[in-house]
């Protein structure tokens, strides 16, 4: 009874451990989106401590929904595993709708190492909704300083609490590793002001970091400089090998960094250490401690003369007044740039929406193929539009065939259901007037003969009965006497003459059924190629715009090779429903011309055996 008891008691713990995880934080936010982070081996395996961290959230096109939020990104909402904690957030740049990517930080309290953590995504609220985007809430209170270089605005901007703006700095690179980037020419220094956050006491602890794109490498590059009378703190780049350089001492060296290529470097000085780590590995250990250090900072080059600046890009700058850990550099490394293990570390999950949400995923689509034309170029449109005068042609000439068919079907049974009656007994249309044969002897009235006149069988029927006529009209053999009647037949000749006849009917009756589905084979073939050639026209247009912006990152193509693609899109929502109704048509028609041939041998039949030639 007791393990009874313990298995209904575990039971209901899970329950409610799934429907709190499960539940929706505030109904008002339609949308939400799971945020996974793993450090296990399944995503990117970091068995280090990395506790808190401000996690880098890029979003695009493919992993977000912009049309359904608000177009300066206010609406967004990131909330704790429990359902409860609403968390802090900034953004650095949301682009909308241009280019639809958003790039936003977000404080985790905690990131397990070797397990998974969740946070969510909510967004989608309707009406007013307050900005509640606090960059100095989103770092903790160990972090001196921070520079994203985001755009014009907030080039200088600095997101910490500390607030202090950069000076000399200039216009950023608009695509960078995270939104916008400095580009640093070796010649002037961007300087850090002085500042109680800048205060770095002897013997300290201090973490820097920085994303570096070298232009070019040479000799003792100085990339971050602080110098206060005899006390100096350098960190560069010598031919690519990271250094750290204390009063003249440097750190041992290991493989030399990629021109061009983003590297995340960072220091760690922590009990009379510098370790130097390089996209979160260590990589070079120097013998000493953080000196006693004051006053202005320079970014890009050092005060003494005679030394190179640094040619390239920086891209988030960071200052701590603790010695982050090992797992916490790593994680920055990695969950920050673009590198495939990125989607490993942090995965993005589908749209759920709210059961108070209207649209479903069928807008969803809508809104994202919206989203997707904005980026077509004029080209693409042309070509969309004439598939789209293809689909409307070829829609109009599938329904007038479909009902055109329907009618056929309905007006052959009603003439197939009196032939059945007049084919046992044809005197009925011996009678030398035309309507008889109009009237099957009589047997149809003027509403079935209204309904017949639309039946292939009954202009075949009619048209085979007037060969008939004219035929017996000229065959008479009249006595002597002239007072016995007509003898009628039909000769061997007369029958092939009249056979040859309804096939030539036939062959009129399969021109009208087939008349205009040339339309439809258009559709089938011409769709395609002109969803290709809008295609190739756009991914053309789109590299051509990047070689000569020089800016080569997903966010730059996507949105270009989407509004391309959309144009194949079109070719093949045009091909396609013209397949499978050109198809269907196809087979109606064959069974419909299938019916035309058999009545003509069964009506030659009938004729051949009802007027026998006389000798």
């Amino acid at each position: 009874m007791k393990f009874l008891n313990s298995r209904i008691l575990l039971l209901t713990l899970l329950l409610q451990g799934v429907a709190h995880a499960e539940s929706w934080w505030n109904t008002e936010w339609t949308l939400r989106k799971k945020i996974t982070i793993d450090t296990s081996d399944k995503g990117v395996a970091i068995s280090d401590a990395v506790g808190g961290a401000a996690l880098l959230i890029r979003l695009h096109d493919g992993d977000f929904d912009f049309a359904a939020g608000k177009e300066d990104g206010s609406d967004l909402r990131f909330v704790a595993d429990d359902g409860k904690t609403v968390l802090k957030h900034h953004i650095e740049k949301w682009d909308t709708p241009m280019l639809n990517e958003g790039y936003v930080w977000v404080r985790v309290p905690e990131i397990k190492p070797s397990g998974t953590s969740t946070i969510w995504l909510y967004y989608g609220k309707q009406g007013d909704v307050k900005n509640v985007g606090d960059a100095k809430g989103t770092y903790d209170a160990e972090t001196a300083l921070v520079y994203h270089f985001a755009d014009a605005a907030t080039v200088a901007t600095d997101s910490s609490a500390s607030a202090l703006s950069l000076q000399n700095a200039t216009p950023p690179v608009t695509s960078s590793l995270a939104a916008g980037g400095q580009r640093l020419l070796g010649q002037a220094a961007v300087t850090i002001p002085e500042g109680p956050a800048t205060e770095w006491p002897a013997g300290s602890a201090l973490t820097w970091s920085a994303w570096l794109k070298p232009a070019a490498l040479a000799p003792n590059v100085v990339v971050f400089s602080r110098r206060d009378g005899s006390n100096a703190l350098l960190i560069g780049l010598d031919n690519g090998v990271p250094f750290v350089d204390v009063n003249g001492q440097r750190s041992t060296g290991g493989a030399a960094v990629s021109v061009g290529v983003w590297h995340h470097l960072a220091l760690v000085a922590k009990e009379g250490t510098m370790t130097l780590y390089l996209d979160g590995a260590p990589y070079g250990t120097l013998a000493a401690a953080l000196p006693l250090l004051k006053g202005l900072s320079l970014i890009g080059k050092d005060s003494a003369p005679g030394t190179v600046g640094f040619v390239g890009e920086l891209d988030e700058l960071q200052v701590a007044r603790t010695a982050r850990s090992a797992g916490f550099l790593k994680f920055a490394a990695v969950s920050q740039g673009t590198s495939a293990d990125a989607a490993k570390l942090v995965v993005l999950g589908n749209d759920e929406a709210s059961e108070h949400a209207g649209g479903g995923e069928i807008m969803k689509h809508l809104s994202l193929i919206t989203d997707i034309s904005k980026s077509l170029t004029f080209d693409g449109w042309v070509v969309i539009v004439l598939c789209f005068i293809l689909a409307v042609v070829g829609w109009a000439v599938a329904l007038g065939k479909f009902f055109y068919l329907n009618k056929i079907s309905k007006s052959n049974v009603a003439f197939l259901e009196r032939w059945e009656n007049v084919s046992s007994d044809l005197t009925v249309l011996d009678q030398d007037d035309e309507n008889s044969i109009k009237t099957l002897g009589g047997t149809a009235s003027g509403k079935a003969q209204k309904l017949m006149k639309h039946s292939p069988l009954y202009h075949i029927y009619h048209l085979g009965s007037e060969e008939v006529q004219k035929r017996l009209q000229n065959v008479r053999k009249i006595s002597l006497t002239n007072t016995e009647k007509y003898a009628k037949g039909l000769s061997g000749r007369s029958i092939q003459a009249i056979k040859a006849t309804l096939h030539g009917g036939m062959v009129r009756e399969v021109q009208k059924l087939n008349g205009k589905l040339v339309f439809l084979t258009i559709g089938i073939a011409g769709g395609p190629y002109l969803g290709l050639l809008g295609t190739v026209i756009g991914v053309m247009i789109t590299f051509a715009v990047i070689a000569k912006s020089g800016q080569v990152e997903v966010n730059s193509i996507a949105p270009g090779i989407a509004g391309a693609l959309l144009a194949t899109v079109a070719g093949l929502a045009v091909a396609i429903p013209a397949l499978f109704a050109y198809s269907y048509l196809a087979s109606r028609i064959k069974d419909v011309v299938s019916n035309i041939e058999t009545f003509i041998d069964e009506f030659i039949a009938k004729m051949a055996e009802h007027h026998k030639e006389t000798n």
